[in-house]
């Protein structure tokens, strides 16, 4: 049996919803569907999840919330007409938007996630109707009966380990199963949000629980390519990946797939495939555990900006125990996550995402590495975006980053930083902002032009 997800853009109107029917009808095999929020229908267009966020800024602000509610019921009324769908599931979907305006607010930490989930939920009732008037034996699953058991974390849930065993039940029953992606039910019963774009993830959890053959990841590309398109024009297409290939691009800006996604396929050796709703022939990308060598050191190029640098310096830092802990340790005492730590012996540099840091935090940081450890130099710089050249067979290949470095040096790029990991998948380059685009110009033309 296989698991099909399919994104926002693939149901966004009945013409999109159309085909995914057609898709899920064509192979008995897929057994369970999981579903997006619908998208824009055009770029003037709102998606359902932006809707629902205003709802519930309305609601928590004391305001009027009835065009909120009204827009909402009146956007999944629209696809129940263009589809012809007769069944009473409008009933249903017009409740419980508003019974999101009864909820508590006041100690309710599960609020937000309460509003966004249910962008995902009701589409599920929508296109288990659907199927099941036109052919498709269906059944809408709400995720705790699927067995989705999560942390109590809104918006970073994480599937509790015994949920699996709970989940691989749905191998038992006949229909074809519609499960909204993006949240699980904690133990206590609330709606707990997986990280946006989380529907990927559902559908992994789905795909490793029932052990499922394949799982499909439907949105609107014909897979994954080597360079950002928008960039590179006719950048070569790959046809197949590893887990810790998309798991590096994926981390580095590789928006067609939730970087969290492939860890519930991985553990469970299921191999996953992108593939296009609006060319469904097209074989995709597939990503497996090992591939054959494919003759080239890097299979893509990822960037992502963003960032800045917290650099610390202070002579003879190499010989103070503990100096690195120390730092971590106030950064996590404030809340900040770090992405990367480059050293040197009187050097370190501490890479993390510019939405971790306010002025407020900022001035605290300083004042508190300044305090604990003396450094003789230590700033803030902003602006800068990571590059990551990616590829198993890197290890195989000599000169690769020698490689990288001499084309963007000829581009006239300054590398800021460089890193690189012990299991040579990847190498990082650091650069500022505004030469994002160029770098990714001109490593792709050194490794796919050459």
């Amino acid at each position: 049996m296989k698991v099909i997800k399919f994104g926002g853009s693939s149901l966004a109107s009945a013409e999109q919803l159309t085909k995914v029917r057609n898709i899920v009808k064509n192979d008995p095999t897929r057994k369970f569907v999981v579903v997006s929020a619908p998208g824009k229908r055009d770029t003037h267009d709102i998606k359902v999840t932006d809707a629902l966020i205003a709802y519930y800024k309305a609601y928590k602000n004391g305001n009027d919330v009835a065009e909120n509610q009204n827009w909402i019921i009146a956007r999944y009324q629209s696809i129940c007409d263009e589809l012809g769908i007769t069944g009473p599931v409008m009933t249903n979907i017009s409740a419980d938007i508003k019974a999101l305006a009864t909820l508590p607010i006041q100690g309710n930490k599960f609020l937000y996630d309460a509003f966004l989930a249910a962008g995902e939920n009701n589409n599920a009732k929508l296109i288990a109707e659907y199927f099941s008037e036109n052919g498709i034996n269906a059944k809408y699953i709400h995720p705790q009966d699927a067995g989705i058991i999560v942390t109590p974390e809104p918006g970073n849930a994480r599937l509790l380990p015994s949920s699996n065993e709970k989940i691989n039940y749905l191998n038992e029953l006949e229909e074809t199963l519609v499960i909204p992606g993006f949240f699980g039910v904690t133990e206590k019963g609330d709606i707990c949000t997986f990280s946006r774009g989380g529907s990927d993830i559902t559908g992994s959890i789905i795909a490793a629980g029932v052990h499922a053959e394949l799982y499909e990841n439907f949105t609107d590309v014909d897979g994954i390519f080597a360079a950002h398109p928008g960039i590179i024009n006719q950048p070569a297409s790959i046809s197949e990946l590893t887990y810790k290939e998309m798991r590096e691009l994926a981390y580095a800006g590789f928006s067609v797939l939730h970087d969290e996604a492939l860890l519930p396929v991985y553990r469970a050796s299921v191999p996953l495939v992108i593939k296009n709703t609006n060319n469904p022939e097209h074989p995709g990308t597939r990503i497996v555990a090992k591939r054959n060598l494919t003759g080239s050191p890097v299979v893509g190029i990822a960037a992502d900006g963003d960032f800045t640098s917290l650099n610390i310096s202070k002579y003879l830092m190499n010989r103070e125990i503990g100096f690195g802990r120390k730092v971590l340790h106030i950064l996590e005492n404030l809340g900040i996550r770090f992405e990367h730590m480059p050293t040197g012996i009187d050097d370190m540099s501490v890479i993390m995402r510019n939405r971790y840091l306010t002025k407020q935090i900022e001035r605290s940081v300083i004042q508190n590495l300044t305090e604990t450890l003396e450094p003789d130099t230590l700033h803030f710089e902003k602006n800068l975006s990571i590059i990551m050249i990616v590829g198993e067979d890197m290890n195989e290949h000599i000169g690769v980053t020698a490689r990288a470095a001499n084309a963007l040096a000829k581009a006239g790029i300054n590398i800021e930083m460089l890193s690189q990991g012990s299991s040579e998948v990847s190498v990082m380059f650091i650069v500022k902002s505004d030469q994002e685009k160029a770098a990714i110009k001109a490593l792709y033309q050194a490794f796919f032009e050459a």
